[in-house]
């Protein structure tokens, strides 16, 4: 009824398709079918053909419309927090049509899977099938209240400080990675999962945290801004990058033009603020 096609029309086209994959992409069922692992492989390109056609007909039907769907963008807590929770609010603003989708986490998306349309990730993709369309640079910083602040010498050492960091499993992300080589027995007086939790124990005085300047420094937003970065030493100076990533098939769809526009003049705002 959706596609308007008889269902011997339909079937056959299932069947040239699977006979041009060489495998099954269905499982026949008593009640319908489901896909089998090649059917799960196809979905994600199948879906943006879908999200394509669908593109290239609003664009036919409505030369003048604005920009329209959703776009899935993930990033690390902190950076969604800080950085995609204003943007979508500037985005809506701009363009009503575009929904914003906020995919927060630790783990990175998959975008060759369609698990995201956008990512901020620390990472520089190695895919060829993914674009890196802009990047960041920032040392790390050493963040405390001013009440935890104030009770510390003039110069800690890291060894000194109550330091909040991640708890397991996320103990191997990369800011605890860099407190383990420069710390030695490092321990965390305080930890947790959740990127949140650690901001406001943080932000009672709990202890220290290691984060990005940029961040920190420039965040629209109040609550990063009311910690005071403190003078610690931690070895060589550390640093970190973040990368605005994309894949190759939905570099040109219009909508995502518009919001990696303004994602790259966050960054540049970053930048030059730096």
């Amino acid at each position: 009824r959706q596609l308007q096609l008889a269902q011997p029309t339909l079937s056959r086209r299932i069947t040239e398709l699977e006979q041009a994959v060489g495998e099954p992409l269905f499982v026949r069922q008593s009640q319908g079918m489901r896909l089998t692992g090649a059917g799960q492989k196809l979905l994600p390109a199948a879906q943006h053909m879908a999200e394509w056609a669908s593109e290239a007909a609003a664009s036919i039907r409505h030369q003048t419309d604005l920009p329209q769907g959703k776009v899935r963008i993930a990033a690390p807590p902190l950076v969604a927090y800080e950085v995609l929770a204003p943007l979508a609010a500037e985005v809506r603003r701009r363009y009503p049509a575009i929904r914003i989708e906020i995919l927060a986490g630790v783990e990175t998306l998959n975008l060759s899977r369609g698990e995201a349309d956008l990512s901020l990730r620390i990472t520089r993709p190695s895919d060829n099938e993914l674009l890196c369309l802009d990047s960041v640079f920032s040392p790390w910083g050493v963040y405390a209240s001013a009440a935890y602040a104030a009770s510390l010498p003039p110069k800690p050492l890291a060894t000194q400080l109550d330091w909040i960091s991640w708890a397991p499993p996320f103990d191997q992300l990369l800011s605890y990675q860099e407190l383990q080589q420069q710390i030695p027995d490092f321990a965390p007086a305080v930890s947790a999962d959740d990127i949140n939790v650690q901001l406001a124990a943080c932000l009672a005085g709990a202890g220290v945290m290691l984060l990005p300047q940029v961040l920190q420094q420039h965040s629209r937003l109040p609550h990063l801004r009311q910690l005071l970065q403190l003078d610690v030493d931690l070895g060589p100076a550390q640093a970190g990058e973040m990368f605005l990533v994309c894949h190759k098939r939905q570099r040109d769809l219009p909508k995502m033009q518009k919001v990696i526009e303004l994602l790259q003049a966050e960054f540049a705002r970053m930048r030059g603020a730096s």
